[in-house]
């Protein structure tokens, strides 16, 4: 594909704001350094204060976040770039560098919602969601081996189709990539001077029956890869094994679903299908053995059959990879209204098993610790969750044994979560006065008129495609959004808006995101900057 120049601006961002708790102040040599997990650590290692994070750095429009080799430095998605941040001091997380502003030929790179490293080598791919020509498609290559100047590699790779979400390990990049007429995952060797494609795996060529079915329904939200073995999260068409041992020749293994392809065809509700349960495979992972499967099903209720409402994690064991057996399914917390446009997400959304601990993040529902050593008995040890004003993106292991980190998001639609990176100690213990998410009435969740509204329904406009970057009802991900006819994928941006289906676990980027409105009319910051206003405290 074409390889364009590109243009970036570095942005000095503000240091660490520590928790305002007394697990803030915790020393770090406080957290116990061994690798017992959290479940089998000794009493003398909880809190006698609660549970509470260690610190928390704000980091604007945060989305994923991984962890660097060393434990060190967290790299976070940031929707209009991305950020370094140092993890070394938990009690003390402090942005290194922060990379926005980045543009190809004119062409923004924007709704970057994931990101990958590997070594010193980072990946950044955008747009997320299928969003205007306007914008560029595809991926570029950071050398971060001083994280707080990380420095472009190469030219940006433009793949013509908008990337979700993708995975990095041995310079081998694994490109979750969708459109109407196809989901493939796509396979990179990105170690050399430019970008190559040489692999691809289609669910289209290995069951041709799911052409059938609506493309969001069988969309590829997410890929991970582990010791040979690929876990693509295909939402309704269920989770599928692939063998990457030669990443040229992707080859089908196994698969494990909720649903199947005679189900989805009979379903005369696409939103239904799309939002609620059963299906929703959002984001699969092992642990480091191989041995144990999450999947997260990222749902919401519909008002349909059972079951519905949020979607929790399922445990499989995959010793055998040809053959995936269903030990358990821990659910997620539960609340008082879980429709996607009500005012509390705490759905399942990404994770990371470990050392026999699923490190999990539920959005408004915050984070937990399981012991799943015995995958067919998972037990909670640890939660923690701020529903006013924190909406967890992931959990990821920074030191095994001793810290985790996760993400804030600002993305949920009808909230004034905060974007932020969090670190948590890993331990067993409970929240003092954990917030309540049944009782609304406890809770400042924002705009109450906003707690029940539908975008699509409540003056029938869903995003009508006006380029000026006004208004435009398409928050930047996690779960819909209504679509506008704005599809960088085949060139076309015509801005109809004759599209109002929401998306579950990703929405699109379209002409909210018009070169000449710019990022100030990404639905976090319009929000955002709207309550800014309201208080007085607009930023320059």
């Amino acid at each position: 594909m074409q390889r364009r120049a590109l243009l970036r601006r570095g942005v000095t961002v503000p240091l660490a704001l520590t928790v305002p708790h007394s697990a803030a102040a915790t020393p770090r040599s406080r957290v116990s350094r061994s690798s017992v997990p959290a479940s089998r650590a000794s009493d003398d290692s909880t809190d006698p204060d609660g549970y509470e994070p260690l610190g928390r750095v704000p980091v604007e429009g945060a989305a994923e976040a991984v962890v660097g080799d060393d434990g060190e430095v967290a790299y976070v998605a940031a929707t209009t770039g991305f950020a370094t941040v140092d993890i070394g001091d938990p009690a003390d997380p402090t942005v290194l560098a922060s990379e926005h502003d980045i543009s190809v030929d004119g062409a923004p790179l924007l709704e970057i919602l994931d990101l990958k490293v590997d070594g010193d080598l980072l990946i950044v791919p955008g747009p997320a969601n299928r969003a205007s020509s306007d914008l560029f498609h595809g991926f570029a290559r950071y050398d971060v081996s001083d994280p707080a100047e990380p420095q472009l590699i190469g030219e940006p790779y433009e793949t013509g189709d908008h990337i979700h979400n993708c995975f990095l390990q041995d310079e081998i990049l694994y490109v979750v990539i969708n459109g109407r007429d196809e989901n493939p995952l796509v396979v990179f060797d990105v170690g050399g001077d430019e970008p190559e494609e040489i692999g691809r795996w289609s669910l289209l060529e290995h069951e041709p029956g799911w052409r059938d079915v609506d493309w969001l329904a069988r969309y590829l939200h997410d890929v991970y890869v582990h010791d040979g073995i690929a876990y693509l999260a295909h939402w309704n068409a269920g989770t599928y094994l692939l063998d990457v041992s030669d990443p040229t020749d992707p080859t089908y293994v196994s698969r494990v679903t909720d649903t199947d392809l005679e189900e989805q065809l009979e379903m005369d509700d696409d939103e239904e299908a799309r939002l609620g349960l059963p299906g929703n495979d959002h984001y699969a992972a092992v642990d480091e053995t191989g041995d144990l499967l999450g999947v997260g099903r990222e749902a919401w209720a519909t008002g349909g059959d059972e079951p519905d409402g949020p979607g929790g994690i399922d445990l499989y064991d995959v010793s055998d990879s040809t053959d995936p057996e269903l030990r358990a399914t821990i659910e997620p917390p539960r609340a008082a209204d879980e429709r996607y446009y009500g005012p509390l997400w705490t759905t399942a959304h990404n994770f990371e098993l470990r050392d026999g601990e699923l490190y999990a993040s539920w959005y408004q529902g915050g984070v937990t610790i399981h012991d799943v050593s015995d995958p067919a008995a998972p037990d909670e040890v640890a939660s923690w969750r701020d529903p006013e004003t924190s909406g967890f993106w992931t959990a990821r292991v920074s030191e095994p044994g001793a810290i985790f980190v996760a993400s804030s998001t600002q993305a949920i639609p009808h909230g004034l979560t905060e974007g932020a990176l969090y670190t948590f100690p890993i331990r067993a213990g409970e929240q003092v006065d954990q917030p309540s998410l049944t009782d609304l009435e406890e809770l400042d969740l924002g705009d109450e008129d906003a707690e029940t509204s539908d975008p699509t329904t409540d003056d029938g406009n869903t995003g009508s495609g006006d380029d000026s970057g006004s208004d435009a009802d398409a928050p930047i991900d996690g779960g819909g959004a209504p679509i506008e006819s704005t599809d960088g994928d085949d060139g076309n941006a015509t801005g109809t808006g004759s599209e109002s289906d929401p998306i579950p676990g990703f929405s699109v980027a379209g002409t909210a995101v018009g070169v000449a409105g710019g990022i100030a009319s990404l639905e976090w910051l319009r929000r955002h900057r709207s309550a800014d206003e309201s208080n007085g405290q607009r930023e320059s």
